[in-house]
């Protein structure tokens, strides 16, 4: 679409999307591609917004329903984030509400009559709400501003979190014609953009990619040995007074490790879809409200989730798919400030998800297009290379040098011709007819005297005892790697026998050769510095400044880091009085701000990044009157 229309409306008043940008917003300029957009839905264009997580898509919506006449419409995939999402907005002074089945009939009639009378700037609703009959014409009855449709990958019936309502939301673009259309996510490979764009009607709109790169996430992949003692050590020494989200394959497994944390002294909660509703509710309104938590769930947890103070994301089960382990992963971080994607993953993940995959019923396409996520998916966990630039690429997005921020760049993994060994492995397969699983094969190769191996005759096969050189580990490795590279599979009646492939035979031949990672025995990559002892967690942690000593080294002046514990006490405070999570407030980010700059009156209030008008005269004086309760520093004695 040409960018006439929008460019015409961006000029005719430029001075108002800036003024809303910090007065409403508190901040003095755009991010990346932000203005382009916001000029392009103001204007009337309908568009697919592609933009990481905490890169500011919320914004591309939020402020155009904010300088068009009547309300900005969001479909919202989860009711019980809604309520979050509308009191930020009216945290800034944004007349913002949601519908929805928890609200009596009363409040209902009560936001359908501010609707009507054009007094809502922002409603939310989720899909199955948008398509009732009676919304649709109470809409049409209304003046719209725009609709923003959030979590727009939901529509994509191969994705990860697949919404079936999503895929009727092509209404809009037959009743509300003269309405612009904004769909956003984070996760989107080129076949789900098309899908978006088809499925939704924005055949004529515009396609922003923003890019996928999230700079201030450490990624790291380590092979298996320990599971949950492995999950204790990482947080115990990098993060242990810091929020996070564990995410686990089973609710059981959910349900052990949650337990399991606890026991070692850190505040851990589960969340499953087997638990009662009134339970998972109060889990999830508790890691959002307070500090510190960490919340062990299921992939059923986290869609839309606005929690900025996340500090580490760790997978204890391999994720199915890139863009599942992307759109998790980017729950990390959101505020900009360092931040780890963890993953723990071994040759029984690759085993049982390759075996659910071939036993599913799904059609042979789907298979299809599944088995080339989940080779992606291993291949991004065996590469020697930058993680960074594999995960980016997956995306369409090229990365010109190694991103210096993951594991294999930090510390480099060892690799060494593994032609031999893997010849040892393929070959025992076959010679114990293809019929076996890893472990079976294994004991074989190194030569175990099982009743088992006896009783089938696998004592007597040229390849028993061949593999001395490595031990039990070293072979899991290897098989592990041969699955991801292609070369081993599972049989397809879902019983785990290892098979191989037809890629499988060059090297059997000797006509190819494969390099190998060697698994590092145990490597720990710090980030702040501090040494947390398992089991030492405070219960009062949430009072520390976490690792923002990380990010300014402001912070690591004591007189500094004091001060942004007393601000983050302060907001804890105001947040429980006004029923809201504490970033919905300020964030750490703003907060860490003021300690350094420490602002003394409202104009130097005001200039702090994220703080806007109505927070300023909602919170200001608290906050300067904390910042205000120590002596300058001309002031103190000298040390």
């Amino acid at each position: 679409m040409d960018m006439t229309p929008s460019s015409v409306y961006i000029l005719a008043m430029p001075n108002s999307a800036l003024d809303i940008l910090k007065d409403v917003f508190g901040y003095d300029t755009f991010r990346g591609r932000q203005a382009e957009i916001i000029a392009h839905v103001a204007g009337g264009g309908d568009c697919l917004v592609l933009m990481p997580t905490g890169g500011g898509k919320s914004l591309c919506y939020q402020l155009p329903a904010l300088l068009r006449p009547g309300t900005g419409v969001v479909i919202s995939p989860l009711i019980a984030l809604m309520q979050d999402q509308v009191a930020a907005m009216r945290q800034l002074g944004v007349r913002a509400a949601f519908l929805n089945s928890t609200l009596p009939a009363a409040d209902q009639r009560r936001i359908e009559t501010l609707l009507r009378q054009r007094e809502l700037d922002l409603l939310y609703l989720a899909p199955e709400r948008l398509l009732q009959e009676r919304t649709l014409a109470l809409l049409e009855q209304s003046e719209l501003a725009l609709f923003a449709i959030d979590e727009a990958h939901c529509v994509s019936q191969w994705g990860h979190d697949f919404r079936p309502e999503y895929l009727r939301l092509d209404v809009l673009e037959q009743r509300f014609t003269a309405v612009p259309r904004l769909a956003c996510t984070a996760t989107a490979d080129q076949r789900t953009q098309d899908e978006i764009v088809a499925k939704l009607g924005l055949t004529d709109g515009r396609v922003f990619v923003t890019g996928f790169d999230r700079p201030n996430i450490r990624y790291r992949v380590v092979p298996r040995t320990g599971g949950r003692a492995q999950l204790l050590r990482f947080i115990g020494r990098e993060y242990p007074t810091a929020a996070g989200i564990v995410y686990c394959l089973s609710r059981r497994r959910v349900e052990q490790t949650a337990d399991y944390l606890c026991e070692h002294g850190f505040r851990a909660l589960p969340y499953h879809a087997g638990l009662p509703n009134s339970l998972r509710k109060q889990n999830q309104q508790r890691f959002l409200r307070e500090d510190g938590l960490i919340i062990v769930a299921t992939i059923a947890f986290g869609m839309g989730i606005d929690k900025p103070d996340v500090r580490f994301v760790a997978h204890l089960d391999l994720p199915r798919s890139l863009e599942a382990y992307y759109q998790e992963t980017g729950r990390a971080g959101r505020d900009g400030l360092p931040a780890t994607a963890y993953l723990t993953y071994g040759l029984q993940d690759v085993i049982l998800l390759r075996r659910l995959l071939e036993t599913s019923e799904a059609d042979d396409r789907h298979k299809r297009i599944e088995r080339q996520r989940l080779e992606a998916m291993l291949g991004y966990c065996e590469v020697a290379s930058c993680r960074r630039r594999v995960l980016l690429g997956h995306f369409g997005e090229q990365l010109a040098e190694p991103c210096g921020n993951c594991d294999t760049c930090l510390t480099p993994p060892e690799t060494f011709d593994g032609t031999v060994v893997a010849q040892k492995a393929l070959s025992c397969v076959a010679r114990t007819g293809q019929r076996f699983g890893a472990l079976y094969v294994i004991d074989v190769l190194l030569g175990k005297q099982t009743a088992r191996i006896e009783r089938f005759g696998h004592d007597r096969i040229s390849t028993f005892g061949i593999g001395s050189e490595l031990d039990r580990t070293g072979w899991r490795s290897v098989l592990r790697q041969l699955m991801a590279r292609g070369l081993l599979t599972v049989d397809r009646e879902g019983i785990g026998s290892l098979q191989l492939t037809e890629a499988s035979q060059p090297l059997l031949q000797g006509e190819a050769t494969l390099e190998l990672r060697r698994d590092p025995l145990h490597v720990t990559i710090g980030r702040t510095g501090r040494a947390g002892r398992t089991g030492s967690r405070r219960q009062d942690s949430a009072d520390e400044p976490l690792v923002l000593k990380a990010v300014a080294g402001a912070l690591d002046r004591p007189e500094v880091s004091e001060r942004f514990a007393r601000l983050r006490t302060l907001r804890r405070r105001l947040a429980a009085e006004a029923g809201v999570p504490p970033y919905v407030v300020f964030h750490d980010k703003t907060l860490a701000a003021m300690a350094i700059h420490r602002p003394v009156d409202k104009e130097q209030f005001l200039a702090i990044s994220g703080v806007g008008q109505v927070k300023l005269t909602t919170y200001g004086d608290q906050f300067l009157a904390e910042l205000n309760a120590e002596p300058p520093a001309a002031e103190r004695p000298a040390d």
